[in-house]
């Protein structure tokens, strides 16, 4: 996709024009739906249903153990407003290895949201949607640990396969002790478990992981790498144009900012990706 426009929902100035949200139908979970149904159309990958391939664990954007336990969240909410202005009511979400997501590996869906940071690699067999978020590389470690800034560049670190702070990581702590999973889930089991000291994914993830550990994780610090968050088409999707409309206006009628709000906010426990401090590498 060319010359997408830079959309996040955090600019406050957008919340004072956001009308009163209706309440979610059978289908959409416990989202609020902002906006009028059916203002666009496409036709769905799967007939009937607005598609949306997901990777899980995912506090604060998807909550839920598995795609059919999900009722809430940044994302899943995202994606349940851009079918309500499709005018579908029915949301079906796919679980797949982030690997494969990044890969173009997926068939028979609309969109996928992982917090997917664009790069120009992916751009040779994906398409992107218009950014809705800017990602930062989040550190968690155990709640006793004494890692800092100095000691993180020798530590053993855990991250997962498919995302691109494995390449930085390589780069930028070349002495750490790098160890890759295949999901967050197991990424943080083995921080847990002491099998690493500490594990780096978005900050918005680690925020949500941390404050969901009962007390045994902390977060330490976040590394300036991140960049644009945006969705994943299939390659030539036609749907595209559409879906990046509806992308920008929830941008402009302050829901993304809403949603945001309502779900990171809640799933973080309190803690702002700017109160954590950010480290040098």
């Amino acid at each position: 996709m060319k010359n997408k426009a830079k959309i996040f929902g955090s600019a406050l100035g957008a919340l004072m024009i956001l009308a009163a949200p209706a309440m979610a139908t059978e289908g959409y979970g416990d989202c609020k739906l902002f906006g009028k149904a059916g203002t666009e159309q496409i036709e769905p990958a799967v007939p009937g249903q607005f598609t949306v391939v997901i990777n899980l664990p995912a506090v604060g954007e998807f909550n839920g153990d598995t795609p059919e336990t999900i009722t809430s969240g940044r994302e899943f909410c995202m994606a349940v407003n851009i079918a309500h202005r499709l005018g579908l009511d029915k949301v079906v979400l796919k679980n797949a290895s982030f690997d494969s997501i990044v890969a173009g590996q997926n068939k028979a869906f609309d969109v996928a949201f992982a917090l997917i940071s664009v790069t120009e690699p992916r751009k040779k067999v994906v398409d992107f949607s218009t950014p809705y978020a800017r990602g930062a590389f989040g550190l968690a470690t155990r709640a006793d640990s004494d890692l800092d800034e100095t000691s993180v560049k020798q530590a053993k670190l855990g991250t997962q396969a498919g995302t691109i702070m494995v390449d930085w990581a390589q780069e930028n702590l070349p002495d750490a002790q790098l160890s890759v999973f295949d999901d967050t889930g197991a990424m943080f089991t083995a921080l847990a478990a002491g099998s690493v000291d500490v594990v780096m994914t978005d900050i918005s993830v680690v925020l949500g992981q941390v404050a969901n550990s009962n007390g045994r994780l902390k977060v330490v610090g976040q590394f300036a790498g991140g960049r644009d968050t945006a969705g994943i088409y299939p390659k030539g999707a036609e749907q595209a144009k559409v879906i990046d409309k509806i992308i920008a206006d929830m941008a402009a009628d302050g829901t993304l900012a809403a949603l945001e709000e309502e779900y990171l906010a809640a799933a973080r426990g309190g803690l702002k990706p700017e109160d954590v401090p950010v480290w040098a590498h």
